[in-house]
């Protein structure tokens, strides 16, 4: 509900000045970004984990990966994933100008066929690109999650449409449906135990169990 929304939005800090600018950039340029309560919740929920090896699909303009960067203080490596020349170069950008350089990898390639190439496991898996391909997405990164670690995805509720029909609109019927396989799958999984959060629009977490 908005007035819930706008409520936790008046309530909650105010994001640092270099992620105020890419907030603005994202919001003049049309870019969509993580919204400030679901960069709030990763905030405390990082705080809390403070994984040190992190992987992210779906870079954008970095500012997912500098708001994980900035809530571990800078202990710890992300490895994120990004398809778009123009993203990159505006991530790596910002990325260099706030002196995380050696401390945020973007690898460039569409998802599904970077994540078989990537090594090693990782404490937090951020999952937040092309909706309809989080189940596509979903086995490399239980795979090359470390027990006990944790997955986050996000738009899990897609404008409401995921929890109501009603809402549907035609075009987005084949992303409503596969969302709702990639929910039901992590709740019901047994290496998973999973939760989804209507903040934003909507956060599933995910623990990986240990082995």
């Amino acid at each position: 509900m908005e007035y819930i929304e706008d409520y936790i939005r008046e309530v909650i800090p105010e994001s640092p000045e270099f992620l105020r600018k890419l907030e603005e950039y994202a919001e003049e340029n049309h870019v969509p970004i993580i919204h400030p309560e679901v960069a709030q919740f990763m905030n405390v929920l990082l705080k809390i984990k403070r994984p040190k090896k992190i992987l992210e699909i779906g870079t954008a303009i970095g500012y997912s990966a500098l708001t994980m960067m900035n809530a571990i203080d800078g202990d710890g490596e992300i490895l994120t994933i990004e398809r778009r020349d123009d993203m990159i170069d505006l991530a790596q950008n910002n990325i260099n100008i706030n002196g995380y350089k050696n401390k945020i990898k973007i690898l460039k390639g569409e998802a599904k066929e970077v994540l078989p190439k990537v090594k090693g496991k990782f404490d937090l898996i951020f999952l937040d690109a092309a909706k309809s391909k989080y189940m596509d997405f979903l086995p490399y990164c239980i795979e090359s999650l470390s027990p006990r670690g944790i997955i986050i995805s996000d738009n899990v509720l897609f404008k409401g449409m995921i929890a109501n029909d009603e809402l549907v609109v035609r075009r987005k019927k084949t992303i409503v449906r596969r969302m709702r396989e990639y929910l039901d799958y992590i709740c019901n999984n047994d290496m998973l135990e999973s939760s989804i959060i209507p903040i934003g629009d909507g956060v599933a977490l995910s623990y990986k169990k240990e082995e």
